[in-house]
């Protein structure tokens, strides 16, 4: 089974992937994008940093802009990557991009780690360019990824000419990445602000905090209802459904730990404080480590 390998059919968001895994032109990997807003929901229009494209396009520099990148073994049309979607465009206006990377449908997932820093460079081109072409705000700018795709995150923080508001690690995936060398995946330093939410800590995922606030859900290493999870897919794939019912619904209060070791033993008291897992104004005032209850 595969990291995020999720046992469920994707929505057809009405856009054709095209390309397949592993491909590449002029050596580079395969990156797609896909915009979404208020007037093109369900359909999306693919991408470019092209001026004549994006004029051709629902794109409106005015409003808050956020990336939501995929994992290893996944497609932009996966119902994880378009929960995400669809939640904030409920939330009103929004430029909602979608990276589709191509290199992530490859079966050798070491392969698929190796092509995470070229696609957050490719990233991190497309966000520049819209800086500087089209003025875009940076602190409108957050970039959400889920498991593999939480580390293209932070090599798109990184590669940006300037830092982008907010990270969303939605359980950042942890094979063949080292707590020790930040600078080889998503780390604090990759924005603004940078929020993990961790649900198969040590299994498929790190369970260690990854920047400036980090949440554990139940605990952090297993799910509730993911009783016969060998693999640990099944919570893995939960910190991106909590990450779309926080931003549609706010429903996550946390309790502040002293530690992680102590969100991971729910052993942080019984009181709620002021922040909640994934509120859209955590940058403002979340740090340190949380227990995030789950019934």
């Amino acid at each position: 089974m595969s990291l995020d390998e999720l046992h469920i059919i994707g929505f057809n968001l009405g856009a054709h992937v095209a390309g397949f895994a592993g491909k590449k032109v002029n050596g580079q990997p395969v990156v797609k994008y896909y915009l979404y807003t208020k007037r093109n929901p369900k359909r999306g229009q693919q991408f470019s940093a092209s001026t004549t494209n994006i004029k051709s396009t629902n794109f409106n520099v005015n409003n808050p802009t956020r990336f939501v990148i995929h994992g290893w073994n996944q497609r932009y049309t996966d119902r994880v990557i378009v929960d995400i979607c669809k939640a904030w465009l409920s939330r009103g206006d929004h430029n909602v991009i979608i990276v589709d990377w191509a290199h992530a449908r490859t079966i050798n997932y070491r392969k698929a780690t190796r092509a995470v820093p070229k696609v957050g460079k490719a990233v991190a081109s497309l966000i520049n360019f819209l800086k500087v072409e089209l003025k875009m705000s940076l602190e409108q700018v957050h970039i959400i990824g889920f498991s593999l795709g939480a580390h293209v995150a932070g090599f798109a923080g990184k590669n940006n000419d300037d830092k982008v508001q907010v990270i969303m690690g939605l359980d950042p995936a942890l094979p063949f990445f080292s707590w020790d060398t930040p600078s080889e995946r998503l780390c604090q330093n990759d924005a603004f602000y940078v929020e993990s939410i961790h649900t198969s800590g040590g299994k498929l995922s790190f369970l260690k905090p990854i920047g400036d606030a980090a949440f554990y859900p139940n605990g952090g290493k297993k799910q509730p209802n993911c009783d016969f999870d060998l693999t640990g897919s099944c919570s893995h794939s939960r910190a991106a459904k909590y990450y779309a019912e926080a931003v549609e619904d706010g429903a996550f209060p946390a309790m502040k730990c002293d530690d992680y070791e102590s969100a991971v033993n729910n052993d942080c008291g019984a009181a709620y404080g002021d922040i909640s897992m994934g509120a859209d104004d955590n940058d403002k005032k979340a740090e340190g480590q949380f227990y995030v209850p789950i019934v």
